[in-house]
């Protein structure tokens, strides 16, 4: 009885868990760039039990989130006209270096802008230290910007000047690290960093993929499975009840 009681609560329990993910695209659906997830379900602990008949049968622990997968699917067009927004037809993403951690991460979300950054101008002052002056970079507006074709910042002197973003792609997308809500990091599965085959769309954006239908779907269905895992511990508990009243 005992298990019946642990297959519930982590029925329920994992339901949950199910419902913070799709809760999440759903408040995403409107968020450029974004892309959905879907819960993945794998069984618990199985073992054989003998029966009277003298044969096995399976006895499980139930069924647990194991994991999530990103949707890649391509979103929308957005045509917005601003000169800094780009989006990528085809596959591909845009990188980002963070100048404090040089730490590069990958985004279909091409809503950027014009950011300045301190850097050494290669001049050396009267005391000879390094002059430094302000230079204006293409960033996403979170303290990164937007590598180039060649692999390095692109600086701005034109904010309506069409930039030579360059697109980036891995030959497998499985297993991809989903930083926050736009952002990747790759993993060492998903191969060699290569040259995106996507073309580059300046003045537009790409929403979100996540089908809010599909979404909703998920929802229902995760609700009766939660009221069912409940159903069997409150099941589990009446007929543990019914068998102490017996034994007086």
């Amino acid at each position: 009885m005992n298990q019946s009681f642990y297959i519930g609560t982590v029925g329920a329990q994992q339901q949950q868990r199910s419902l913070n993910v799709t809760g999440n695209n759903i408040s995403n659906v409107n968020s450029y760039g974004f892309k959905g997830e879907l819960s993945r379900f794998s069984s618990l602990m199985y073992h054989n039990v003998r029966t009277a008949g003298g044969t096995d049968a399976k006895s499980g622990s139930g069924a647990g989130v194991w994991g999530t997968d990103t949707n890649f699917r391509t979103g929308a067009a957005a045509q917005t006209g601003r000169s800094q927004d780009y989006m990528i037809e085809g596959n591909g993403f845009f990188a980002l270096v963070d100048p404090a951690t040089n730490e590069i991460s990958f985004t279909r979300k091409g809503a950027f802008s014009m950011a300045s950054l301190e850097r050494p101008t290669g001049e050396v002052d009267e005391t000879g230290q390094l002059k430094t002056d302000l230079f204006y970079y293409l960033s996403d507006g979170n303290g990164r910007f937007v590598l180039g074709a060649d692999g390095d910042m692109l600086p701005m002197s034109d904010p309506n000047e069409k930039q030579n973003v360059g697109i980036f792609d891995y030959a497998n997308y499985n297993g991809m690290e989903h930083i926050d809500g736009t952002r990747f990091r790759p993993i060492n599965k998903n191969g060699d960093l290569t040259f995106g085959t996507g073309k580059l769309v300046q003045g537009a954006l790409e929403m979100s993929n996540v089908d809010l239908a599909e979404e909703m779907t998920k929802v229902i269905e995760a609700q009766r499975a939660y009221s069912m895992a409940l159903k069997m511990v409150t099941t589990s508990d009446e007929i543990e009840s019914t068998i102490n009243s017996l034994r007086g």
